[in-house]
């Protein structure tokens, strides 16, 4: 399964969630990351707590959907953060989609202490919900995307 995660600048909400999946999953499924605006860096504080927690960056790089444009991913997952007036992409066609609502612990303000603890938060958040993903029965879900969908938006509400 080919999971594509989403947001506007591909800098660090995306980009955790693509490194995080695939430290989590196992080889059958691989995910990516891209952006409707990249800004063309990933954020160097979401590296560092990427490396912090032991987790591969190597290969993570700000990416714009257009450079996707052939992946044919089996799910899209946005995970812009609706209260801050983002406009989320929405892409790929016949993929599935679900909205993971991420704060984005880049725009946070504060004192280093502050902001490491807005990105190990919302590490926390991802790695919870993806470790709620790959503990459901895919196989079985794959047949029926209505259930699928289901239970990717009860994910995405916690």
């Amino acid at each position: 399964m080919k999971i594509l995660f989403l947001c506007t600048h591909n800098s660090c909400r995306s980009i955790l969630s693509e490194a995080i999946f695939n430290h989590l999953s196992s080889s059958e499924h691989k995910a990516f990351s891209a952006g409707s605006f990249p800004s063309g860096r990933v954020n160097s504080l979401a590296i560092a707590a990427l490396s912090q927690a032991g987790i591969n960056t190597d290969g993570l790089s700000s990416k714009s959907t257009d450079d996707l444009r052939q992946l044919n991913p089996d799910l899209v997952i946005t995970v812009c953060d609706k209260a801050a007036g983002e406009a989320c992409p929405l892409y790929f066609g016949e993929a599935l989609r679900a909205h993971w609502n991420l704060q984005d612990p880049s725009a946070l303000v504060g004192s280093e202490a502050e902001v490491q603890a807005a990105f190990t938060a919302c590490m926390d958040k991802i790695h919870e919900r993806i470790s709620l993903f790959l503990s459901l029965p895919l196989g079985t879900l794959a047949l029926d995307p209505q259930q699928l969908q289901a239970a990717l938006n009860g994910i995405g509400e916690l």
